[in-house]
């Protein structure tokens, strides 16, 4: 019996001058994909305080971050059909406040996306989903 337990992880919804910050991934899952950004929370960060530190970190901008507004997981299972990885991701609105977007981190690249870019992009499936239904952006 394994004692595994889901990662939680966490990205944050960031408008700025009508366009939303997204980061190309550059590792597995989704390497390639345009998304929102964010990673994994520490022990002891509260959502906000994980969101502002992630931001930073991946993208090099500066959010003030607000209340959770989306909740997903992400499985992935092997050929065996054994869970190998469990994300319980919590995406929270947030404030732009300062920086230029600069990829580091995870990030392969990072940038804002106007509602006509994001059309022809490569976005991750639930990042679409998220800005189409809560925002009506895309």
């Amino acid at each position: 019996m394994s004692t595994a337990q889901p990662k939680i992880g966490i990205g944050a919804v960031v408008f700025h001058r009508d366009k939303v910050l997204l980061v190309q991934r550059k590792n597995p899952p989704a390497a390639g994909q345009w998304a929102i950004p964010g990673g994994k929370i520490k022990l002891g960060e509260n959502l906000q305080q994980a969101a502002e530190r992630e931001i930073m970190e991946e993208t090099g901008i500066r959010i003030h971050a607000r209340e959770p507004i989306y909740a997903f997981d992400l499985i992935q299972h092997n050929a065996q059909g054994d869970c190998e990885t469990h994300y319980v991701v919590v995406d929270v609105e947030a404030d732009y406040i300062a920086g230029q977007a600069q990829a580091a981190d995870d990030a392969a690249d990072v940038r804002w996306v106007s509602a006509e870019e994001l059309q022809t992009l490569p976005v991750n499936a639930t990042t679409r989903h998220l800005l189409q239904s809560r925002y009506n952006f895309g």
